[in-house]
């Protein structure tokens, strides 16, 4: 999982790099709300990639935009909060892979698309997120096998319409043996890890106007790197069905 040392300016969160980084996310800007078919009125691309305490909770969000009537590519913590929080600007704004991002690159004019770590360089306004504590959510002490439990939150800006959340359910369900979601929850799964446990839920949080991604984790073992990786592939999956990731928090 990334816990990236990116090129923060005098002030910012740093946060020590210990493990490769995960790719960078990549979104499209479009000239009118929509996201069934995107690709065909796009006005720019946005690249992002959020800094990580080494428990893998977010300390921060450094990203990127290129338009093809702009200079270049530019770095705008505003505007990255704007995609999260403006509904007008978050309507506008589809999460997409790179290859996508790619082919709308060179059909925009801008030819081929810089590989990650030049992405990287262009990351000049960090937006740090505040440093707190761990909350506690459920037991202290973990299951007998274990040594350690945790939770962690992931929040999501944007919305799942109906299919989006039964493709969820056809990719999760089997991982817990057809058993139903936890109240409140519409999407659920369970992974097994080298004796470490990972079971999730996905549900609708602050009185309908988020998502959020609730993932509870008994470590077995050290095995930060899957506990770091899992945390990134199943976020990455909510985001190839629409929702564009806030933050992580951990809440023990």
């Amino acid at each position: 999982m990334a816990v990236g040392q990116l090129g923060a300016e005098p002030g910012t969160t740093v946060v020590e790099v210990s493990e490769p980084r995960p790719p960078l996310d990549y979104y499209l800007l479009l000239t009118k709300p929509g996201d069934r078919d995107p690709t065909g009125e796009v006005e720019g691309i946005v690249v992002e990639e959020f800094t990580r305490h080494h428990d893998f909770s977010a300390a921060g969000l450094d990203s990127a935009g290129w338009t093809p009537s702009g200079d270049g590519w530019c770095s705008s913590a505003s505007f990255s909060r704007g995609m999260r929080t403006d509904p007008a600007l978050l309507a506008r704004v589809v999460p997409t892979s790179r290859s996508t991002a790619e082919d709308v690159h060179r059909k925009l004019g801008g030819g081929q698309l810089p590989v990650e770590a030049v992405l990287r360089t262009y990351f000049r306004d960090h937006q740090p997120f505040p440093n707190v504590p761990p909350l506690r959510l459920g037991p202290a002490q973990p299951p007998t096998g274990f040594h350690e439990r945790r939770v962690y939150r992931v929040l999501f800006a944007k919305d799942l319409r109906e299919e989006q959340v039964a493709s969820l359910r056809a990719v999760w369900q089997p991982a817990v043996d057809g058993a139903a979601p936890a109240p409140g929850s519409v999407v659920a799964g369970a992974l097994d890890k080298d004796g470490d446990r990972f079971t999730w839920d996905v549900r609708r949080v602050g009185r309908g106007l988020a998502w959020s991604l609730d993932l509870t984790v008994l470590l077995k073992s050290n095995a930060s790197q899957a506990l770091g990786s899992t945390l990134y592939d199943l976020t990455n999956v909510l985001r190839q069905h629409g929702l564009i990731p806030v933050t992580t928090e951990r809440f023990s």
